[in-house]
């Protein structure tokens, strides 16, 4: 049986849901389904529940749940009762098959900046790091530093390069990095210290849509060749 995750306040308002300090497929899971679970089973007062590699950030309107529940001590104390009812719903075993989409990427050196940094690295020629970040899927495993920046795994050991020393200025909008085990797309040009293998034009994130980003936590990501 999987260990109990640890809940503790996340400032005023929210609360954290711990299932361990580590990248893991099933406490990814396990955070996914918990997110899940609370959305489609809203108290009153939920604003949102955000996963991260293996935690969940509750986010809660402090007013609107001591007015429903005051039969609790606290707000936290309410919704901290809430999650362990959902976790005692056998909610972390929920699975879905996964979404897979295919971002088009041009791996060419105008936009494959840092590809000789990865070969040299690995010891590899430039199409052999191409043909092996190519050969994987990516599982998406949560959200964050941009809108629509998503933190991807795992990276083939082999071309698993660490970060830069010195972080760019600018990144390119679409670019490709890879940081370690982990792989991400820039929604957005920003600051960056990821190595950038290529580039695409899918837009990761489009505020006027009904879901801004175009990737979430669970999906899977297959990198193609751009024509």
């Amino acid at each position: 049986m999987a260990d109990a995750p640890k809940i503790f306040p996340l400032g005023v308002g929210a609360l954290t849901v711990d299932f361990g300090n580590e990248v893991s497929l099933s406490l990814n899971s396990r955070a996914i389904s918990l997110v899940a679970y609370l959305e489609a089973h809203r108290f009153a007062g939920f604003i949102e529940a955000v996963p991260a590699y293996s935690s969940v950030g509750v986010f809660y309107d402090l007013a609107d749940v001591r007015q429903h529940y005051p039969e609790s001590e606290t707000a936290f104390a309410a919704v901290s009762g809430f999650v362990k009812a959902a976790l005692q719903d056998g909610i972390e075993t929920v699975e879905k098959d996964p979404r897979v989409v295919e971002i088009p990427t041009d791996f060419s050196e105008n936009a494959a900046v840092d590809i000789d940094v990865i070969a040299a690295y690995s010891g590899l020629s430039r199409d052999e790091v191409i043909d092996l970040f190519t050969s994987r899927t990516y599982r998406v495993f949560m959200l964050g530093f941009l809108p629509g920046f998503t933190y991807m795994g795992e990276v083939d050991s082999r071309i698993a390069v660490p970060r830069k020393d010195s972080p760019r200025k600018k990144v390119p909008k679409g670019s490709v990095g890879i940081a370690g085990n982990q792989t991400g797309i820039y929604p957005l040009e920003s600051p960056g210290g990821w190595q950038i293998i290529g580039r695409t034009n899918v837009e990761m994130f489009t505020p006027g849509n009904e879901s801004p980003c175009l990737l979430k936590p669970g999906d899977h990501v297959r990198f193609v060749r751009a024509d």
